[in-house]
């Protein structure tokens, strides 16, 4: 059996990074320490240079050696042998200067550059071992070289004759390069420990900024954080979903396309780094943040022209940033539990459209109120079918036809809606007769006000039904929890047709206590108190919880009344509260006006009235 290949592990970035800091740090330090160590010795070259040219100075300008070495200038090969010269003038007065100074050699030599003085009498009346010419020329060297005793900082200086200018040899001092570097020896110890502080406080620099870095990255490896980015711009410009990113600090980090168009943006408009309250966006998404969990649950809000789904997550970091696969999108819910004020990640909100879907939801309501409706006249024309064909089977053919001649009258169908004979609209007969056979369930007697006149067509039952039935479902549940033991809801409406499309006036009204608990100083102004009412029109107030209803509103809570405005609006009407109604009844009347919504009867339509 084949073993896996083994994975090579290397070190994290952070460890690579400390690495490769330690490894700058110590090469500068090494690199300092060096060029430090180097312009010390310089330093000290020059000085003991300085010192052999002072040395040397002052024997060239002494007298007696000035005077020796003018008496030799002429002499033979007799007067120069190193026995004749050792028991000279000239070497006792060289040893003693070359012993007080600590020297490594006085030299005198003649204009010929033998040495007329050494450290070693052996090397007497032999030439030196280094070009003395240009000291013989008149000018004064210091230079550093290697000679017969070794390497040494010398000067080399002119010797001139008493009575004149003319150079009859020369001085050369030297010091040895060992007592140089002896001296460089002295300054090891404070370069040693001055490069020791620099690489320990570059070492605690670079544990300091690993720490800020991982920190800093979440604990993520460049190629994850890579990773992350490419996958964040997939994932934000592939969705169909709007995301906005908060930070702790409540600034926008992220913001894509989808969510801009869900609320109405520019797609130019530059969002990211706005605090979320200069950001232009809805008042709701700062209230949205301050109730938001890792488990905060999903809020519908009516946003411009669209029906949007809200959640809002509190994302906190993970508490291993140390591990592989770590995510720091993951919302910690152990953080959660324990109430942490401020995630430190800051939230995403999430936006969904559920325009169409609440478009659809129109449409299977309608369809659904037509349903119940031929449910209804099915099982009503089967049992006035079972009449006639009895009628007929016993041959009262009289009967039979006076039977036919009231239900030609009465319609097709009796529904529990009084005067629902004042609908001429196929749609509004099915949807308000379906929601009158609710009412009556629940106590509550749906009629059809008697100003109603209806001569057209509808043409988009959607809007229509929508708001009909918000309307209608709170009137019923107003007349429920109501004191008026007469529990009764009234529809009334008229057409407009006009050239540019027909006007839908529509009024509900209801035997409740009203609207003026919501707010009682302004009940009785004489205003109809109609403007005092404009946050039931606002998205998460429910009128429904106001009377302790435990009905669920079809169109959900706190959502029905502004949807209804919000379609009204979009179409150029409205819907407002015309009387907020009195306790004990009668309750509040409410108003819409829809355009665009009726159309006059095509001719095969018309009929007799």
């Amino acid at each position: 059996m084949e073993s896996s290949p083994t994975r090579t592990l290397r070190p994290g970035f952070s460890a690579r990074m400390l690495l490769m800091q330690l490894g700058v740090v110590a090469l500068v330090v090494l690199l300092s320490a060096v060029v430090y160590g180097w312009l010390t010795y310089e330093r000290l070259g020059d000085e003991a240079e300085d010192q052999a040219l002072a040395v040397a100075r002052t024997v060239a300008a002494s007298s007696d050696v000035r005077a020796g070495v003018f008496a030799l200038a002429d002499a033979g090969p007799e007067e120069l042998a190193a026995e004749v010269l050792a028991e000279g003038e000239l070497q006792p007065l060289a040893e003693d200067v070359r012993l007080r100074t600590g020297a490594l050699f006085v030299v005198i030599t003649d204009d010929a550059g033998l040495r007329l003085s050494h450290p070693d009498p052996d090397l007497l009346g032999q030439r030196v071992s280094t070009d003395p010419s240009e000291a013989l020329s008149g000018r004064e060297v210091t230079v550093q070289e290697q000679g017969t005793l070794g390497h040494s900082a010398r000067a080399k200086v002119p010797v001139y004759a008493p009575d004149s200018g003319r150079v009859v040899g020369e001085v050369s001092v030297g010091f040895s390069s060992k007592d140089i570097l002896e001296g460089l020896g002295g300054s090891i110890l404070p370069i040693a420990l001055t490069a020791a502080g620099a690489l320990g406080l570059g070492t605690l620099a670079s544990l300091i900024l690993g720490r800020r870095l991982k920190r800093l990255t979440l604990g993520l490896e460049p190629e994850e954080i890579a990773a992350l980015t490419q996958d964040q711009e997939a994932v934000l410009r592939g969705v169909d979903e709007g995301v906005i990113g908060v930070s702790a600090d409540r600034r926008i980090t992220v913001f894509n396309r989808e969510a801009k168009r869900l609320l109405g943006l520019d797609i130019g408009t530059e969002i990211v780094g706005l605090p979320l309250d200069k950001a232009s966006l809805p008042p709701s998404f700062s209230t949205l943040l301050a109730a938001a969990t890792p488990q905060s649950p999903t809020v519908e809000q009516v946003v411009g022209s669209r029906v949007l789904i809200l959640t809002a997550r509190a994302v906190q970091p993970s508490r291993k940033p140390g591990r592989r696969g770590y995510r720091p999108w993951a919302a910690a819910e152990g953080a959660a539990a324990q109430g942490s004020a401020a995630p430190e990640l800051g939230w995403v909100i999430m936006l969904r459209d559920r325009t169409e879907l609440q478009s659809l939801t129109r449409q299977l309501d309608a369809v659904g109120a037509l349903t119940t409706a031929l449910r209804a006249q099915r099982h009503e024309f089967a049992n006035r079918l079972h009449t006639v064909s009895g009628l007929l089977g016993i041959g009262d053919y009289a009967a039979a036809q006076n039977y036919m001649g009231s239900i030609m009258k009465t319609g097709p169908l009796n529904y529990p809606a009084e005067q629902s004979e004042l609908l001429r609209d196929p749609y509004l007969q099915a949807f308000i007769g379906a929601k009158s056979v609710e009412a009556a369930e629940r106590g509550v007697t749906l009629r059809i006000g008697p100003e109603t006149l209806i001569r057209g067509r509808i043409t988009d039952p959607q809007d229509v039904t929508t708001v009909i039935g918000n309307l209608i479902d709170n009137a019923v549940r107003a007349a429920v929890h109501g004191s008026n033991p007469e529990r009764w809801a009234e529809v009334e409406l008229l057409d407009e047709l006009t050239e540019d499309g027909g006007v839908l006036h529509l009024v509900v009204a209801d035997s409740g206590d009203g609207l003026a608990r919501l707010a009682p100083e302004t009940a009785s102004n004489n205003d109809g108190g109609g403007a005092a009412f404009e946050r039931i029109f606002t998205e998460g107030f429910s009128t429904a919880e106001t009377a302790g209803d435990s009905l669920q509103d079809v169109h959900g809570q706190g959502f029905g009344l502004p949807l209804s405005r919000q379609l009204a609006r979009r179409r150029g009407g409205d819907v407002w509260v015309a009387e907020p109604g009195q306790p004990g009844g009668p309750g509040a009347v409410f108003c819409a006006r829809l355009p665009g919504t009726v159309a006059p009867k095509e001719p095969g339509e018309m009929h007799d009235e």
